[in-house]
């Protein structure tokens, strides 16, 4: 089974950690971006080959692990990765560069309809693809790659080629690149030929599919610019991604028997409240309207909110608070500490506001949460549901260090829909950062909601790249509209089509699936940690 992805843009660090994980993977990848501004330097690179200083390049310098030497990547060029498995021989490496190599080749072909370019193809010494093979040769796509066994034994390719569409060249006067001295780097564009990228990597995209199996692609992530009109940019954002706001179902209109609830007001419940109002705490429970905060407060559990009560973003489902955040109150970790001790609780859930303000996306607070909760309470589990931390490894890694029993990041819903759901967000950054959370050793978790517009394909092809990530929690739920000013709901999904979800998700190799209606990322939290514990905890790095 073949995947692919387009995933926009995406630093060069995010997406080696995110092809690093499916390495693991029983299905094979492929996947398409683009990166900032970015030198790569392969696993034979000469330093030589750098014709300035290093902190005189205004881009990011890696090391990749990828054959080669130097390459230069930025906006404007196509960039494709391959992680498929490939036969156990010597051979096979050679074989899949001119798999790729090949997919290039018919890509340009396709694209240049009035033989602008002139011959396309090899050139004999040199890999990657070359333009005008009969004239003076220029490079327009490189290539590395690097094959590895996984932990499955089985030997599976990474890295892969990037083609050069509209790119700013002068990334490449900088250096040799690939080493090559006595021979240009060219675009499509600089040699005379107008085509955007996106239409190329579609075109690359669907070249690699028929080289490399059974595809099942999902809509790419929206990455067109914004729009003029005077809609509110919420809904033009929806249009945007195919979905039209003015079919949703209105606010009032009479919910399914399944999505209604009785409020059961008892004696836990007006305790619980009377203890965060008394410790000064803020429950997401509350914040976010959940729909399950009468079951969970009469059985003594909540989801405490940390890091303040405004979110530094404004996703379209999200009742928070969006004003201007206040800062951090350094007793909160404590508070939260003195509320799971009075509670009584053995699974504590910590989640967060965004706070992009922070340096470090207040993980550290988070950190300092999880610690006094452990001091506090050495028995409790704690589970973190936290931001993307903009993608940052440093500020995740400070929640590592405080060793929560679970990490859980929603992805929240399907990758065409991103952009309008949480434009401040990203599906690969989600994924990344849930990677990145597995092979640090952690139970992790994720979650989406269903019925903002979203196919049944595209939640299936979701459960299957977290899964393909590692992760062993998932959770999906209906989504319901708090207000006029949210994005509207597309449709009621039926108990029963939840109850497949389950199915499926557990066939991914999923270790807990929780779907229905009323499902939240916290709802049975405890019991999904113990669906999902391995007999043998995993070795945190």
């Amino acid at each position: 089974m073949l995947r692919r992805r387009h995933l926009g843009r995406i630093s060069f660090a995010e997406a080696n950690d995110l092809q690093r994980a499916l390495l693991q993977a029983n299905d094979d990848y492929v996947l398409l971006f683009e990166h900032p501004p970015t030198y790569t330097r392969g696993v034979r690179t000469q330093e030589e080959n750098f014709l300035v200083p290093l902190d005189a390049l205004d881009a990011v310098v890696v090391d990749a692990d990828r054959g080669g030497d130097v390459t230069f990547h930025a906006p404007g060029q196509v960039v494709a990765w391959a992680i498929r498995t490939v036969a156990d021989d010597p051979s096979a490496g050679k074989a899949h560069v001119r798999d790729l190599e090949d997919a290039v080749i018919a890509t340009v072909r396709g694209v240049d309809e009035q033989h602008t370019l002139g011959e396309i193809g090899r050139l004999d010494g040199y890999p990657g693809v070359w333009a005008h093979l009969e004239a003076r040769p220029s490079k327009i796509a490189a290539v590395g790659v690097r094959t590895e066994r996984n932990a499955r034994d089985v030997r599976r390719t990474l890295h892969g080629v990037a083609l050069n569409v509209d790119i700013d060249l002068n990334g490449f006067a900088k250096i040799n690149p690939c080493g090559i001295t006595d021979k240009p780097v060219g675009s499509l564009r600089s040699l005379g030929l107008s085509v955007s990228a996106l239409e190329v990597e579609e075109r690359l995209g669907e070249e690699l599919s028929l080289r490399f199996g059974d595809t099942h692609s999902v809509a790419r992530v929206d990455r067109s610019a914004s729009s003029t009109s005077s809609e509110r940019p919420l809904l033009r954002r929806l249009r945007k991604a195919g979905v039209d706001p003015d079919a949703g179902i209105a606010l009032r209109s009479r919910k399914p028997d399944w999505l209604r609830i009785e409020a059961h007001m008892g004696l836990e419940y007006q305790s619980l409240r009377t203890l965060t109002e008394d410790l000064r705490l803020v429950t997401v429970c509350e914040e976010a309207g959940c729909p399950n905060i009468f079951e969970c407060w009469a059985e003594g559990t909540a989801t405490f909110m940390v890091n303040g009560e405004r979110c530094t973003r404004a996703c379209g489902f999200c009742l928070i608070d969006t004003r201007k955040p206040l800062a951090l109150d350094p007793t909160e970790p404590e508070r939260v500490a003195e509320a799971v001790v009075r509670l009584g609780l053995a699974h504590a859930v910590i989640t967060c506001v965004a706070r992009d303000d922070l340096v470090d996306g207040g993980a550290g607070a988070i950190g300092e949460t999880v610690r006094a909760i452990r001091r506090r309470s050495a028995s409790t589990n704690v589970e973190v549901l936290i931001s993307d931390l903009k993608g940052d490894l440093a500020s995740l890694e400070l929640i590592f260090a405080s060793e929560p029993d679970v990490i859980n990041h929603n992805i929240e819903t399907v990758a065409r829909l991103q952009r309008a759901v949480r434009p401040s967000a990203g599906y690969a950054r989600s994924l990344t950062l849930l990677a990145r959370s597995v092979a640090a050793g952690f139970t992790t978790k994720s979650g989406m909601m269903v019925g903002l517009g979203e196919t049944r394909d595209e939640v299936v092809e979701t459960l299957a790249d977290v899964a393909s990530v590692g992760v062993s929690i998932a959770t999906i739920g209906q989504y319901l509209r708090p207000t006029e000013q949210h994005l509207p709901v597309a449709r009621w999904w039926e108990p029963s089509e939840f109850d497949e979800l389950v199915l499926i998700g557990e066939g991914f190799g999923l270790r807990h699936v929780q779907a229905s209606p009323l499902t939240r990322s916290s709802y049975h939290a405890k019991k999904a940690l113990s669906d999902a514990t391995p007999v043998a905890a995993p070795t945190r790095r």
